[in-house]
């Protein structure tokens, strides 16, 4: 069996991925991080688990060693306290924002502060297994995507794979997505009387995840880049992508297919959606809700060369912990369904 602990077991990310090791028939969890909440049963803050195990939080200066260490802490702190942890083990998957970039100049652009440790951001390989399978292969330290730009990442990938847009014009993205992504902590954004009912924009430029989305499709240099813009939508989980953007030649849906078919045809957990009829038609993260899932869809505009692009999966999920443990299997020389076969629920 395979050892693996999580730092910062609290949250709902931290939570998605302790229900999903649990479940996973190579893995023994071994310890359950929180500073806050030490010493109290992991069932306390993530009901789900109730007797599925006995595993009680502890504070991370009795973290022993493990063959896996997941980092599940807010952003900012990993990076702080990177070593710490890399002695403890050798693979450690970081869900956090600390080591996505590979440019040590994005983080005061676009999180505000200085890298503490810039010179281990080209050690982490984006732990994204449709873009970086290979690398995620022989990496001994990976770093999950962002919920909002694995969304748009995915939806682009198979047009900017190959070569199809006008580069002379923005890729223009809006992202909407559920109350789960800003995190367990409450705020006053999250407060029941002012996110019931709401559709908020509370990004409308500069959005972080722009950085990943830029870094990871080369949306830079050439052309002006990203436009991207983010909504709070009434959900708990779930983020819907829609995408403009331009295609250099005249090409037919049938040929926009088979772009996507080439990229995706092989990927587990990625499905074409682009029904003729009904309801279901176009990607909808509601049926996403705990699934590793990603659906992609798209649109050809017949009055000009515009193709919009929709994207949906489960931010906790493909968008945090399921990204997580499929970097893991694939790493591990595992079957990377393993412990992510959940289909869903319809309806719910």
């Amino acid at each position: 069996m395979i050892r693996a602990a999580i730092v910062g077991g609290s949250g709902y990310a931290g939570g998605e991925l302790l229900r999903l090791l649990l479940s996973h028939p190579d893995v023994e969890v071994t310890q359950v991080t929180s500073e806050r909440l030490g010493g109290k049963y992991v069932n306390s803050v993530h009901p789900q688990l109730r007797r599925r195990t006995e595993l009680k939080f502890t504070p991370r200066a009795e973290l022993r060693p493990a063959d896996v260490l997941f980092l599940a802490l807010p952003h900012g702190q990993a990076g702080q306290e990177i070593e710490r942890f890399l002695p403890l083990t050798p693979l450690l998957i970081d869900l956090s924002a600390d080591f996505r970039l590979h440019d040590p100049a994005g983080y005061p652009t676009w999180y505000g502060w200085e890298h503490p440790r810039p010179a281990l951001l080209h050690d982490f390989v984006y732990a994204l297994p449709e873009l970086h399978r290979e690398e995620i292969r022989h990496a001994d330290r990976l770093s999950a995507g962002g919920c909002l730009a694995t969304a748009a990442i995915l939806g682009l990938y198979p047009l900017t794979r190959a070569a199809v847009l006008d580069r002379t014009l923005p890729v223009v993205i809006e992202g909407k997505t559920g109350s789960s992504a800003g995190g367990a902590e409450s705020g006053p954004a999250s407060h029941h009387p002012h996110r019931s009912g709401e559709m908020r924009s509370f990004a409308p430029t500069a959005h972080r995840h722009t950085a990943e989305i830029i870094q990871e499709l080369g949306l830079n240099g050439q052309s002006p880049g990203v436009a991207f813009s983010a909504t709070g939508v009434e959900a708990v989980r779930g983020i819907l992508i829609t995408a403009h953007v331009y295609l250099k030649d005249d090409l037919s849906e049938k040929d926009v297919w088979k772009l996507y078919r080439a990229a995706y045809a092989n990927e587990p957990f990625m499905r074409i959606v682009k029904e003729g009829q009904g309801i279901h038609r176009y990607p909808n993260p509601k049926i996403l809700s705990g699934t590793n899932y990603c659906d992609v869809g798209f649109e050809r505009d017949p009055h000009s060369r515009r193709l919009v692009v929709m994207t949906a999966l489960d931010n906790l999920m493909k968008g945090a912990a399921g990204q997580a443990v499929q970097a893991f299997n694939i790493r591990s020389g595992l079957d990377e369904r393993t412990g992510l076969d959940f289909s869903g629920l319809y309806p719910i």
